[in-house]
């Protein structure tokens, strides 16, 4: 394509316009970043870092200078960190917490990095990072203790029901998600069981009810029924009573389930209510003896 154009320029002796070539840089155009251009970019932003280890390595552990330059590499770093931290923000951590654990794995990707290996720095130290901002939330982030398996099954429970819902367009079953892990049945319903206990729930926090009206929590929990204290008392003395000879029985019958006065009884069965009432309290007696 043609860059140049013509300026008139009008002349004072002739009258005759010239048109004179002006020449146009040309523009450069950028393309538009894509994911690969931004890593090569972070890793070309941290280039020099390699240098930095190199120049630390040259003096002893331990030494004032390799503790310099080892600081400087830290310093130099911790954007990385930042980064990290605020990838895991808003996950029920604080954030102060989860940078404090990627300043720590930034320190020990530090420690542990040899440059002679060829290999980048960052490709080496943000894998660092995230494993122990992940074990942070493993091992401090569950509101109860549950076993360590139930742990290590959880991350991939989470991982497995993201990918299967994105390609099954709705949300796995536990049957699925056991074939995809190649594991038991029950133990991805125990890890789901499990993972309940990862966030606890205040009863003061309100629960919207139907009418639109919000209650609390606290208010759709059942209370313990009174009668579940009897039941031990009821089914001991079952069969007790049913080894009673049939007056007594009858006596216990008409007195504690239709409640019937004594003078009742002893009109019902023909006897005299002082009969009865040397009845009822003989066998009561027998009863509680027996019971213990």
């Amino acid at each position: 394509m043609d860059t140049s154009l013509r300026a008139a320029e009008a002349t004072p002796d002739d009258g005759i316009v010239q048109l004179t070539p002006v020449e146009i840089a040309p523009v450069e155009i950028t393309p538009p970043e894509t994911p690969a251009t931004a890593s090569r970019r972070n890793n070309d932003e941290y280039a020099d870092v390699i240098d930095m280890f190199r120049v630390m390595r040259m003096f002893d552990e331990g030494t004032p200078q390799h503790q310099r330059h080892r600081d400087a590499i830290i310093e130099r770093c911790l954007p990385l960190a930042e980064h990290i931290a605020r990838h895991y923000d808003r996950r029920g951590e604080d954030f102060e917490d989860l940078r404090q654990i990627a300043r720590l794995g930034l320190v020990n990707a530090v420690n542990r990095f040899d440059a002679e290996k060829g290999s980048g720095f960052l490709s080496f130290a943000v894998p660092t990072m995230m494993g122990e901002v992940r074990r942070h939330f493993r091992d401090h982030g569950w509101a109860m203790h549950v076993p360590r398996r139930l742990k290590d099954r959880h991350v991939q429970l989470t991982r497995a029901i993201s990918e299967l819902t994105q390609t099954k367009g709705r949300a796995p079953t536990p049957s699925e998600l056991a074939e995809y892990l190649e594991v038991d049945r029950a133990d991805v319903v125990e890890s789901l069981v499990a993972s309940a206990a990862y966030r606890t729930q205040s009863i003061d926090a309100p629960v919207p009810g139907g009418d639109g009206d919000s209650r609390m929590l606290a208010d759709t929990v059942g209370t313990v029924d009174p009668a579940f204290s009897r039941i031990t008392d009821q089914e001991s003395v079952r069969p007790l009573i049913a080894g009673l000879p049939d007056r007594e029985r009858t006596i216990l019958y008409l007195r504690f389930f239709e409640s019937m006065t004594q003078s009742q009884i002893a009109e019902r069965i023909g006897v005299s209510q002082m009969h009865v009432s040397r009845i009822l309290e003989r066998t009561l007696k027998d009863l509680r003896e027996k019971l213990g």
